[in-house]
């Protein structure tokens, strides 16, 4: 008999507004998560928990934070989210607070320990953890060395190939992979960020990113740009023995690309040393 995995929603890069007709690039970013999440629990599966990674709202409102919380906990599972880039981490904590929410922390779902860091700069589009949060995984590990472990933070940790977007990852990505090299227990790290998908391996732990439930990033590019690729979200499936399998499931029904005829691939240039407020993920 096949051991019961443990199945996680990962959604990302949601950018909600107070306002919840107002668009983003041509999408209305609260019909694309409605969408996304119809989507994806149409799949007659419900999820254990979900995994928001950052970049929650847009306009950092209360509002934008109590919309996804009527979205959100309905489920009637835990709801993990951190920070990103244009969320304000005290308004989402405090628009976040009490179950089903967890912001800050961690928790224990049966052999798995997820880890929750909060990478944000407040004023700035890259991130870092620091000493006092790489004490605190150290510790978190130490203390649940029984469990394997599932990090979520929003900035991405090693690079995808994309000149403008790595220079706005995360600086002390190789304080946080020494880390990881000292323990043997961590699984997997799941960020948001970069509006596209990713999987790589690194000494032993796989490195996700999931698209955004809106629009997404052009893979590879060397300034700016979007892709035509749809919103998106993950499933992840943990098993007991450290397995981990996951995919991506795609909202076809709303293109990145809507108000745009042609639905091709649209390119923005930007200044890669000053870019303007508008070309930041």
């Amino acid at each position: 008999m096949a051991d019961p995995a443990l199945r996680l929603l990962h959604i990302t890069d949601t950018h909600l507004f107070a306002d919840t007709g107002r668009r983003l690039r041509g999408v209305d970013t609260w019909r694309s998560l409605n969408g996304v999440l119809q989507v994806a629990l149409a799949e007659d599966s419900h999820p254990d928990a979900v995994l928001v990674t950052g970049d929650l709202s847009q306009d950092e409102t209360p509002d934008s934070y109590r919309h996804l919380h009527r979205l959100l906990a309905p489920l009637g599972v835990p709801v993990l989210c951190v920070p990103g880039n244009h969320d304000v981490a005290t308004t989402l904590v405090a628009e976040l607070a009490g179950p089903p929410f967890l912001t800050q922390g961690s928790l224990v779902l049966d052999r798995w320990l997820l880890l929750l860091l909060d990478s944000t700069i407040p004023g700035e589009h890259g991130g870092r953890l620091g000493p006092a949060q790489l004490a605190w995984l150290r510790d978190m590990l130490a203390r649940h060395r029984g469990h394997h472990a599932l990090i979520a933070l929003h900035h991405h940790v090693l690079p995808l190939g994309s000149r403008w977007l790595d220079q706005l990852g995360l600086a002390d990505a190789g304080a946080l992979l020494a880390e990881l090299d000292r323990s043997s227990q961590v699984r997997a790290l799941l960020s948001g960020h970069v509006h596209q998908a990713s999987d790589t391996v690194h000494n032993g732990v796989r490195f996700l990113t999931t698209p955004s439930t809106c629009f997404q990033f052009l893979p590879h590019s060397e300034e700016f740009a979007l892709d035509a690729r749809p919103p998106a979200y993950r499933w992840l499936e943990l098993h007991a023995d450290g397995r981990l399998d996951t995919a991506i499931g795609w909202d076809r029904h709303l293109p990145a690309a809507a108000g745009h005829p042609d639905g091709g691939r649209l390119v923005y240039a930007a200044t890669l040393h000053q870019p303007a407020e508008d070309t930041l993920p």
